[in-house]
């Protein structure tokens, strides 16, 4: 009797049989997002193993390959909920605002990678019979999505990019040719390699071994030469005049979002330490600091508006005899701040000053403040931050510093523009009290690959740890420990040339993403022309064709 539609399957029949395959083969692809995302954390500062980031975009791209876009997108998601939820975990301290932010925040960020997983689904089946390709679409279309995640909602998110990962691997060097997203974009084609190498033994397509195994060796061979091709990178010594760089890291009275509550003392605590240092340089144990790098919020009492606070900072800077780079904050009509980097000159004051260009959501200002209200009562603890309008060029002494704040080293663009505006010596600002010593670590990763891309020396000044210096070759030095107080001196070559990545800024980033555009165009258009036979398999493999090796 011949089984009507919509009948469940009698036991052992093919139809229960598919169906029983289908169910563990989604159960598999779903454990083996997870693993990538975990994989792709492992990359990063703590757990500190670059070489896991190309083995989690191999696992994320095996797991939605032969998917639907839509099983890839949940896919996508579970592989960012397994990667976000542990990195961003510095942002669920503080028990005034609870957990919601970090899992919010988590949620948001593991979306793009279901966007990702969707298009790599989309696009991914129509590359069995050219195996070379699925490599370089996996690689566009990462980069793509990060430029993406990076720009939007609210200016975005670029925490957490693969090439943040890769600050001690040879991919590193890529940094100096292609910027943020070449490196990006070749960790994920040397993971699209490595799972183009492991598709057909976990698929078991039909053909010889021996021509499988020959492919297959090629493609893993491959991988390994785009993981060492950033050490084939032409290193550039900065050759500009050399100068002695200060780092003062004052500490503050104790961590949290009440880390200002006493804020006159976290002041006196930059002051006391830089007043401790020209002691020690007027004694000849310390040589003389060309210039002084306090962090964000070292005084979050407006000088301007306090002259105990600006006798302070003055007292600081005439007793150094050098000139100050002092975060602060300037006060603006009605609730409105700015967050500063200001230079403050022995004798004469405040000088020149650079406003944060890119305020943080949620943290430093509110989008969609009266709706938000009507949520929660907690509205009002995010400040009403505006933001600045010119890149970080600050005179300081003998030097020109590009100066960028806290989150700020994250945006290309952000550290791009004071460079190609002259800057010889990165400069990051921040101030970590309100999270804990992973953020740090992660933060000054990107410090690392900043320095690189740009061939400057760069330094990160924080609160209360971690600051160092940072060499053009990413190299850190002087690192400090985390919620201490630390002054560190170092005599530094600035850096004039500028790198390919520079000269180019952001045309890399733009024709990766045009190609991975052009992909996901061209396989539309192959759907809607036929070219899917198998229709909801989204494979693009006709029946009855073999794999092109």
């Amino acid at each position: 009797m011949a089984t009507t539609s919509g009948a469940v399957p009698r036991p052992g029949s093919p139809a229960a049989v598919g169906t029983t395959r289908g169910v563990s083969s989604t159960l598999v692809a779903a454990a083996v997002a997870v693993v990538a995302g975990l994989m792709l954390y492992a990359a990063f500062p703590g757990p500190d193993l670059w070489w896991t980031a190309p083995l989690g975009v191999a696992l994320l791209a095996i797991a939605v390959r032969d998917k639907h876009p839509w099983t890839g997108a949940w896919l996508g998601l579970l592989t960012g909920i397994a990667w976000f939820a542990p990195l961003l975990q510095w942002t669920a301290l503080d028990a005034r605002v609870g957990r919601w932010p970090w899992l919010l925040l988590s949620v948001s960020q593991a979306g793009f990678i279901a966007v990702l997983g969707a298009a790599a689904a989309w696009c991914g089946g129509r590359t069995d019979h050219r195996r070379w390709s699925w490599p370089l679409l996996i690689g566009v279309l990462w980069v793509a999505d990060e430029a993406l995640r990076s720009r939007v909602p609210f200016g975005g998110f670029p925490w957490g990019r693969l090439a943040f990962s890769q600050a001690d691997s040879p991919l590193a060097g890529l940094a100096a040719l292609g910027g943020v997203p070449l490196v990006t974009f070749g960790v994920a084609v040397a993971g699209g390699l490595i799972g183009a190498a492991v598709w057909p033994a976990w698929k078991d397509l039909r053909g010889s071994v021996r021509g499988r195994l020959k492919t297959t060796s090629a493609l893993a061979g491959t991988a390994l030469l785009v993981l060492l091709s950033g050490a084939a990178v032409p290193y550039q010594e900065p050759v500009g005049a050399q100068v002695t760089v200060a780092i003062v890291q004052g500490n503050v009275p104790r961590l949290g979002l009440d880390f200002n509550a006493q804020r006159r003392a976290v002041l006196d605590n930059h002051v006391e330490a830089t007043l401790d240092l020209a002691r020690d340089v007027a004694g000849g144990q310390l040589a003389r600091p060309d210039l002084v790098i306090w962090p964000e919020n070292a005084s979050d009492i407006d000088p301007f508006r306090n002259p105990d606070a600006y006798q302070r900072i003055d007292q600081a800077a005439d007793a150094i005899g050098a000139p100050i780079l002092v975060g602060t904050l300037r006060h603006g009509t009605g609730r409105t701040v700015r967050n500063v980097g200001l230079i403050w000159l022995p004798g004469d004051g405040p000088g020149d000053h650079y406003v944060k260009r890119h305020p943080v959501p949620f943290a430093e200002y509110l989008p969609l403040r009266p709706l938000i209200r009507t949520i929660t009562a907690k509205a009002d603890l995010v400040g009403n931050f505006v933001p600045g309008d010119r890149p970080g060029v600050l005179h300081a002494g003998p030097a020109v510093l590009g100066d960028v704040i806290c989150f700020e080293v994250a945006y290309d663009n952000l550290v791009r523009d004071p460079v190609a505006r002259g800057a010889q010596l990165l400069v990051v600002q921040t101030n970590n009290a309100t999270f804990n010593v992973s953020e740090a670590r992660q933060q000054l990763a990107m410090v690392r690959i900043r320095a690189i891309e740009h061939g400057r020396p760069a330094l990160m000044a924080s609160t209360v740890g971690i600051s160092a210096f940072v060499a053009a070759d990413g190299t850190v030095s002087d690192a400090s420990g985390f919620n201490t107080r630390h002054v560190a001196v170092r005599r530094l070559r600035l850096g004039d040339h500028r790198t390919v990545a520079t000269w180019l800024g952001v045309l890399p980033e733009l024709l990766l993403s045009l190609a991975a555009a052009a992909a996901l165009g061209a396989s539309l258009m192959l759907s809607r022309g036929g070219g899917n036979a198998a229709g909801s398999r989204w494979t693009g493999k006709q029946s009855g064709e073999g794999e092109e090796t």
